[in-house]
C-alpha cells in the first residue's frame, strides 16, 4: 500500500469514461462566467463538485463577494456526476469501530450528522426545486458473510443502547425468509443470504443536484471557470495567495480545496494523506421477471471482504427502472490493490467491471429472468474518491498555511458527508459561534498536524 499511497497525484484526466449522469451534459458544463480569469478574489474554490459549490453557497448566502470557482474539467463531472447517486449512510456498519477509537459520544455524533446529512440534501433540493430525481426511501443491506451479521446486530443493538428513540439508530432487522420475499434476493443466484437491515436513505442524480447548487450560486454572484485546472499554490508576500492554473494566475485572499481524491495534485503536502482511489459503476436494464412496480428502495450487499451498492432508477426518470450499481473493489485483483493511488478515470479495471456486469443476477437470482432485449448494460464509467488515513474527512484551515483551507477526503461516502462538512468550513471561514458547531460537528473530522502525520494503510470499513 505504501506504493500505491506514493504514486505522485495528477489532475484530473482528459476523455474519461462517460458517467451515465452526464449524457446530457448541462448547459454550464463548459461555462466561464467572464472570458478572462479574473486577475484577483476574495476567494477562490478548486473544484465544482458538491463540496465546492455547498460551500459556495453557504459563503455567498451569508455575504461573501468576489467569489471564483475553478474547475479543471466540466463543472460537475468529478466523483460527484459518476457516484451510484445514494443518499445513504449505514451508520452501524462503523459504530463499533468508532465507539471503540473514538468513544460512544463521538461514534453518535458522526451518526447523527450522517442522517442530518441526507436530509438536508433532500430539504435543499425541495426547497430549491431541483429537478435531481430525488427520491426519498428505506434501504436495505443484504448480508451474504454469516460473521459480518453477526457483527451488525450487535451494532445495530449498541447503537439503540447509546442513542435511545433517536432517528440515527432506527433501524429494522429481517430474516432470510424475509429478504426472498420483500426484497426479492436469495432465491437462485447467490442463496447465502444471512439477513438484511433497513433505514432511512434516499436516491437521487448527484450531478443534477450539483449543477442546481452551483446555479444558485451563479445567481448569487459566483464566477464560474470550467476546464481551468489549478496547477499550483504559492503564498504572497503580505499574505494571501497565487493561484497558478492554465490559463494564467489569480491572487486570492482565501482558497479552499473541495479536491477531495486529486487534492494532492494541486498542494503536494497532501500526497499519501489523501489518497486517490478508483470507483467502478454500471448502469443496467433490469431482467424481465423483476417487479414491473419496482424495487421497495435502494440495496447494498455485503458480503465477506466487501460490498456492493444499488439504485433503482425512480419512476418519471430518464431510463425508468434502471439499475445502477457500484463496488466490487474487493473483487479486484489483490483485493483491488491497483485501484488506489489512480486517478485514471479514462479506463476501467475489466475484473471489476465484468464482476458488476454479472452482480445482478447472482444476487436477485430467479427473480431477474432473461436479460433485456437490447442487452443488460447501458453505460459502465469510474470515478476518483479520496481516502485518508484514519478514514475520516479533512475539514479546516491547513496547519500552518494562513488562509489555506480545505473539506475533501470523503471516503467513498461523500453524499451523507460533504454538505454539513461544507456548512462547519464555511462557518470556520467566517468565525463563527465555535460552540455551536461543536454542538453537532465531530472534532475528529477536523484537521490537525497529528492527522497529517498518519500513515495510509487502505479503506477502512
Amino acid at each position: 500500500m505504501d506504493q500505491r499511497a506514493a504514486i505522485p497525484v495528477t489532475l484530473p484526466r482528459d476523455n474519461p469514461t462517460q458517467s451515465y449522469w452526464q449524457l446530457e451534459p448541462d448547459e454550464i458544463a463548459d461555462l466561464r462566467s467572464t472570458d478572462s480569469l479574473p486577475e484577483k478574489a476574495d476567494i477562490v474554490i478548486i473544484g465544482s463538485g458538491i463540496t465546492g459549490a455547498a460551500v459556495a453557497f453557504n459563503l455567498l448566502s451569508n455575504g461573501a463577494q468576489n467569489v471564483v470557482m475553478l474547475e479543471a474539467r466540466q463543472a460537475c463531472s468529478g466523483a460527484t456526476g459518476r457516484n451510484g447517486g445514494h443518499t445513504k449512510a449505514a451508520s452501524y456498519r462503523s459504530f463499533l469501530g468508532y465507539q471503540e477509537n473514538h468513544g460512544t459520544a463521538v461514534a453518535a455524533k458522526i451518526a447523527r450528522l450522517e442522517l442530518a446529512n441526507i436530509r438536508a440534501v433532500h430539504a435543499f433540493a425541495r426547497e430549491h426545486g431541483i429537478q435531481c430525481d430525488l427520491t426519498p426511501c428505506d434501504t436495505t443491506d443484504v448480508i451474504y458473510d454469516p460473521a459480518q451479521w453477526e457483527t451488525d446486530q450487535r451494532a445495530v443493538k449498541a447503537m439503540r443502547d447509546a442513542m435511545p428513540g433517536d432517528a440515527a439508530a432506527a433501524y429494522t432487522l429481517h430474516s432470510p425468509e424475509d429478504v426472498r420475499k420483500k426484497f426479492f434476493c436469495g432465491r437462485g443466484g447467490d442463496e447465502g443470504v444471512c439477513g438484511a437491515v433497513s433505514y432511512e436513505a434516499g436516491s437521487l442524480s448527484a450531478y443534477k443536484f450539483g449543477i442546481g447548487a452551483l446555479k444558485l450560486c451563479l445567481e448569487k454572484g459566483l464566477n464560474l471557470q470550467t476546464n481551468t485546472p489549478a496547477l499550483d499554490l504559492g503564498k504572497l508576500e503580505g499574505g494571501g495567495w497565487k493561484v497558478e492554473t492554465s490559463r494564467g494566475s489569480i491572487h486570492a485572499g482565501k482558497v479552499v480545496l473541495a479536491t477531495n481524491g486529486y487534492t494532492a495534485s494541486v498542494w503536494k503536502n497532501f500526497q499519501g494523506i489523501i489518497v486517490p482511489l478508483r470507483g467502478h459503476v454500471t448502469a443496467q436494464r433490469p431482467g424481465l421477471n423483476m417487479p414491473k412496480d419496482g424495487l421497495p428502495g435502494t440495496y447494498s450487499f455485503i458480503y465477506e471482504g466487501g460490498y456492493d451498492y444499488m439504485i433503482p432508477r425512480p419512476k418519471g426518470s430518464k431510463f425508468e427502472g434502471d439499475i445502477v450499481i457500484g463496488g466490487a473493489l474487493a473483487k479486484g485483483p489483490a483485493g483491488g490493490l491497483e485501484e488506489y493511488g489512480t486517478t485514471d478515470d479514462t479506463t476501467a479495471n475489466a475484473v471489476i467491471m465484468e464482476n458488476l456486469n454479472g452482480s445482478l443476477l447472482r444476487y436477485f437470482g430467479d427473480n431477474w429472468g432473461a436479460d433485456h432485449p437490447e442487452g443488460r448494460i447501458r453505460k459502465a464509467w469510474t470515478g476518483i474518491m479520496g481516502y485518508s488515513p484514519d478514514g475520516f474527512p479533512l475539514v479546516g484551515e491547513v496547519p500552518g498555511e494562513k488562509d489555506l483551507w480545505i473539506s475533501s477526503s470523503f471516503q467513498g461516502h461523500g453524499m451523507v458527508l460533504c454538505w454539513m462538512c461544507a456548512r462547519a468550513l464555511a462557518n470556520m471561514m467566517e468565525g463563527g459561534d465555535e460552540k455551536e458547531l461543536d454542538s453537532w460537528f465531530p472534532e475528529v473530522f477536523r484537521i490537525n498536524e497529528e492527522r497529517l502525520r498518519l500513515t495510509f494503510r487502505g479503506r477502512l470499513s
